[in-house]
């Protein structure tokens, strides 16, 4: 049997499952939609009506939107990305079609009540002042919007307290029509199910809905020259990132940065930047590194927050470690070693359904189709140490940084 199985509903809404057996049912809907799609009128739009479709519904008014997984001891949630804007639910197997017909009603027939929006942006306000006493979370969307200065990525997923109070219920209403497209979405699940009863469920709460396709293009943004800023924002820690372009999500190259950034600054405490500036010389409590793939660019940023005084000997130690992996060949065991924790690492996130159900669905609807564990392993075995001293050297040979201090 498949490790997922997908179908297509007649207004273009892509379906994608996975039978496991478990008593809980995850399942989402993942819409191509997030904060790049904004127009310049529109910034942090994407992240408002996420919250404003849980404001009640045509068939629901607000709180009942909020009981109805509830009550029966499951959950709805959401998020926004800069690309994509996910609904989704956990209950158990038997409240499965609850959930989906709660998803479709706050997708599609949400009314945006301004009595219920005005409550609404003030808790977005203080989502906003949360994150500004964050310099940790900031400097990442500072550092974004510099490296991807002048396009759609280069702002934050929140936008501004002036710009919120703008936004209305037509203005979300524009911002879904042009965007939450029903080319553009996929159901994702995962459960004790089988797809003709998942298949049912989808045809009758989303196959009912009006066919739309988008009518616009992303803008692949500019290349900006390599920059070193140093802000003041006088926190008791120094704040920094150095980080650099990257390649995009179709890139065949995306799997070796993926394994690169995984020995420099990843989840493990053996990762080399953790054993560099914390355990060997204790310069750094947090520091790591990432690897963020858009649907035409990329980004990676090491971040590190330490004593101001100390923030010039981290950067020479990064300087030094990106440069001996772009000049020194990994070793068989080395590259052995890497290999395996990242499979094992992958692996063990999969035991977690709904963070693979909500991935499964953003890989379907960027990729048209998802990789079995033994295609990824295979994949993953297949890189060379060759391939990583490349990808080290074209992705570190001009990197910039950002300070706060």
């Amino acid at each position: 049997m498949k490790e997922f199985e997908t179908y297509t509903l007649p207004n273009g809404i892509k379906g994608i499952h996975r039978r496991v057996k478990s008593s809980i049912s995850h399942c989402a809907l993942v819409i191509n939609a997030g904060t790049r799609d904004e127009l310049k009128s529109e910034y942090g739009l994407a992240h408002f009506t996420e919250h404003a479709i849980f404001k009640g519904t045509t068939h629901r008014k607000a709180y009942q939107v909020n009981c109805r997984l509830e009550n029966l001891g499951g959950e709805l949630n959401a998020y926004t990305t800069k690309e994509d804007t996910t609904i989704h639910a956990t209950t158990l197997k038997t409240d499965f079609s609850k959930a989906a017909e709660l998803i479709a009603d706050v997708a599609f027939n949400s009314t945006f009540p301004e009595h219920e929006l005005a409550k609404e942006r003030e808790v977005i306000v203080d989502e906003i002042n949360t994150y500004k006493d964050s310099p940790a979370d900031m400097i990442f969307d500072t550092f974004e919007d510099m490296i991807f200065a002048g396009s759609e990525l280069g702002h934050n997923i929140l936008g501004t307290k002036a710009a919120l109070m703008r936004h209305d219920g037509d203005a979300i209403r524009r911002f879904i029509e042009r965007t939450h497209t029903t080319d553009q979405m996929v159901f994702s699940t995962i459960g004790n199910l089988s797809l003709k009863a998942v298949q049912s469920v989808a045809e009758r709460y989303f196959g009912q809905q009006k066919q739309t396709c988008r009518s616009f293009k992303r803008s692949t943004p500019q290349g900006v020259a390599p920059f070193e800023k140093q802000i003041t924002k006088h926190t008791h820690q120094a704040h920094c990132i150095v980080g650099a372009r990257a390649y995009d999500i179709h890139a065949d190259k995306r799997l070796p940065l993926a394994l690169l950034i995984n020995i420099l600054g990843g989840p493990s405490a053996n990762s080399r930047l953790n054993i560099l500036l914390r355990e060997k010389n204790g310069l750094s409590y947090n520091i790591e590194a990432n690897y963020t793939p858009y649907n035409d660019c990329g980004m990676v940023a090491m971040y590190f927050s330490s004593d101001h005084n100390n923030v010039d000997a981290c950067r020479e130690l990064i300087a030094k470690e990106l440069k001996s992996l772009r000049t020194t060949r990994l070793s068989s065991r080395r590259m052995a070693m890497t290999k395996r924790q990242f499979l094992a690492q992958m692996a063990i996130s999969m035991e977690n359904n709904e963070g693979y159900m909500l991935g499964a669905g953003k890989s379907y609807l960027v990729h048209d189709e998802i990789d079995t564990l033994e295609e990824v392993y295979r994949k993953v075995s297949a890189v060379t140490a060759e391939q990583i001293i490349e990808v080290a050297d074209e992705i570190f040979s001009n990197t910039s940084t950002l300070i706060y201090q």
